[in-house]
């Protein structure tokens, strides 16, 4: 099957994937991606990144399956950018349009790479652990990060807790003891405060530290998912409530223009005033 993946979390990145079968277990072969290198240009570049992708492999929106997305965590108008853009054209073309969690493409592609085997070593020699606890982070900017746990195995990973935004500092502890090193973190996040994460007791991954999440990895965390049990909420991971306030002063100028309860405003008044009684029946001579 073919899968059309976008993600506007930090950079902006579109790839066009087949995948060998929808259950768990799949691999994808990538076809054709595109990446932005700052994380500021979504919106010029989602669209154009998606058709190119179809361009460079010949194909259009009729041949694609399905349409996957990165649902953060991220920034409002740079996470909003990639989400619309995948429903559109999943309504344009009828296709289903799944979501996923941004963090995932950087669990993925650690574990793709094999990463994990020290740590998976680490764990399997009498340290009473059935799973490597590991801190996947992207940055959120105002000085925190974005960062989810992942419980990881030799046979996969899977989210532990999480997402979730805050400082550096006030960032989970790893359960296992600081000295072992089966406590990984990584991610752009984890790259920015890698001395206050190390004092944490995690394990910043130097080749892994500066990972964004990108459409390439999102769509391989989905093969190995199993395209048939990805969600179809598509609902954006902003964690953060919006900057985007209205000003007090335009508040109370709402507040102000409203009629009192119960009083009709002026245009309805003057409308009935207008208005003139509807004359009576003449009544009817027996």
């Amino acid at each position: 099957m073919l899968v059309l993946a976008l993600d506007s979390s930090a950079t902006a990145s579109v790839a066009l994937a087949r995948i060998d079968s929808d259950t768990p277990g799949a691999s994808a072969e990538i076809l054709a991606s595109y990446e932005s290198e700052d994380t500021r240009s979504h919106a010029e570049v989602m669209a154009p990144y998606a058709a190119q992708v179809l361009a460079d492999t010949g194909l259009d929106g009729a041949a694609v399956d399905a349409v996957l997305t990165g649902t953060g965590p991220g920034p409002f108008t740079g996470l909003r950018a990639g989400i619309m853009t995948a429903r559109t054209l999943g309504f344009a073309w009828d296709k289903p349009v799944y979501g996923l969690m941004s963090l995932t493409a950087i669990i993925e592609r650690a574990f793709a790479d094999g990463a994990f085997r020290d740590s998976l070593t680490a764990a399997n020699s009498g340290m009473n652990r059935a799973a490597v606890e590991t801190l996947v982070a992207s940055d959120a900017r105002r000085r925190e990060i974005y960062c989810a746990l992942f419980a990881v195995t030799e046979n996969g990973y899977s989210l532990a807790a999480g997402p979730s935004v805050g400082p550096a500092h006030q960032t989970h502890a790893p359960a296992s003891d600081p000295s072992d090193p089966a406590a990984p973190a990584l991610g752009y996040g984890a790259g920015l405060y890698a001395e206050v994460l190390t004092a944490s007791g995690w394990n910043v991954l130097k080749d892994y530290a500066h990972l964004h999440p990108t459409a390439a990895d999102l769509v391989k965390a989905a093969a190995r998912c199993g395209v048939k049990n990805l969600s179809r909420d598509t609902q954006a991971l902003y964690l953060r409530e919006s900057d985007a306030k209205v000003p007090a002063a335009m508040l109370a100028r709402t507040a102000s223009a409203q009629p009192p309860h119960g009083q009709q405003n002026t245009g309805e008044q003057q409308k009935t005033r207008g208005q003139q009684p509807a004359p009576a029946s003449p009544a009817r001579e027996p």
